[in-house]
């Protein structure tokens, strides 16, 4: 057992069993405290990992966002769970293109891991970025706002239904290690008719995030992009995951060790914002964004310029957009200040 699977077994022995929700926050802090979980010689390769060209259209994205919203003088630039920084890197060094953003931009990173921190620092010195553990904490004013693969690591929270209704999922103590077991309450919930055993899950700070950015952007201006793998639609099912080594790992063993996470609910997403005042572009998926945006000229114009990058250039835009890797999974959502114009990539 690791360290965290005996904290989370002591406390299951004094309190009971724990919500999946309650063990995936416990999980995911302890696995991102003190680590680097990216690239090949981690556990996981993110979209920016992937290819250059992800994070430089998202800076185009954000420029022609900028200029809808009328090029204000100040303007926040804020990411949530920056990895490494490689996607605000790729995404400031192509607005080099218009220096007028990046004289407005203020660089602000939403990071609770320190490690990350030491990375960010080193990624983006040039652009004096400033860091908050909490969203509340981002400034106020005009805000361009960007999570990719940020969602999915937000606890949820697991519901199945019994003969008696709907139990919330729980966690408890099975012999050596842990196992999955219904709590005793029951939930009056508003879902459609399903079949004894079915899932369904909530991520309530996922919908608290969603609120708290629709709200902004509609008061104050501007828009977020957000940028996750999950289906368009709400459904039934448990997309609980873990993932160690490019290897999938069984959510329950060795706790801690290993990257949790669950797909995004990207409809209750899109209702979250729209209720608090926002407007929802989207979802699209990814291959279908990236493609709006221009990529294929991209890639075109990175394999002219370094022949001898060509055949990598080619593999990181069918990763990126073929839908049987990335391009259909994953999915575009926009939220944004109602007044906007359609945005690049939505239209």
């Amino acid at each position: 057992m690791t360290a965290l699977a005996d904290i989370l077994a002591a406390r299951i022995r004094e309190r009971g069993p724990i919500s999946v929700a309650d063990y995936m926050q416990a999980v995911s802090a302890h696995y991102y405290a003190g680590r680097d979980p990216f690239g090949v010689a981690g556990d996981f390769v993110t979209a920016p990992e992937v290819s250059q060209m992800f994070g430089e259209l998202i800076g185009l994205w954000c420029v022609d966002t900028w200029r809808a919203m009328g090029g204000p003088a100040r303007l926040v630039l804020a990411e949530l769970g920056p990895g490494r920084g490689t996607l605000m890197r790729d995404a400031l060094r192509a607005a080099r293109l218009a220096s007028d953003f990046l004289d407005a931009a203020e660089l602000h990173l939403v990071e609770t891991s320190s490690a990350m921190r030491e990375r960010q620092a080193d990624a983006l010195a040039d652009h004096r970025p400033s860091w908050h553990t909490r969203i509340e904490d981002v400034p106020a004013g005009p805000m361009l706002l960007i999570a990719a693969e940020f969602f999915d690591a937000l606890p949820v929270r697991q519901f199945v239904l019994t003969d008696k209704g709907w139990k919330e999922r729980c966690i408890t103590l099975h012999d050596d290690g842990f196992a999955f077991v219904a709590d005793a309450a029951v939930f009056d919930l508003p879902w459609p008719p399903s079949a004894l055993g079915a899932i369904r899950e909530i991520s309530p700070e996922a919908l608290a995030y969603t609120t708290w950015i629709g709200r902004r952007v509609a008061q104050q201006g501007g828009a977020a992009l957000v940028i996750d793998y999950g289906p368009s639609h709400s459904g039934a099912g448990d997309t609980l995951q873990a993932l160690k080594e490019h290897h999938r790992h069984d959510v329950l063993r060795d706790p801690g060790t290993a990257d949790i996470t669950a797909h995004v609910d990207f409809a209750a997403l899109a209702h979250a914002a729209s209720g608090a005042g926002a407007r929802a572009h989207g979802p699209v998926e990814q291959g279908q964004f990236l493609h709006a945006l221009g990529i294929e000229k991209r890639a075109a114009r990175l394999m002219e310029a370094s022949p001898p990058q060509a055949a990598t250039v080619a593999a990181g835009l069918r990763r990126l957009t073929d839908p049987d890797a990335m391009g259909s999974l994953f999915k575009a959502l926009a939220i944004a200040d109602p007044a906007l114009p359609p945005l690049a990539g939505f239209a």
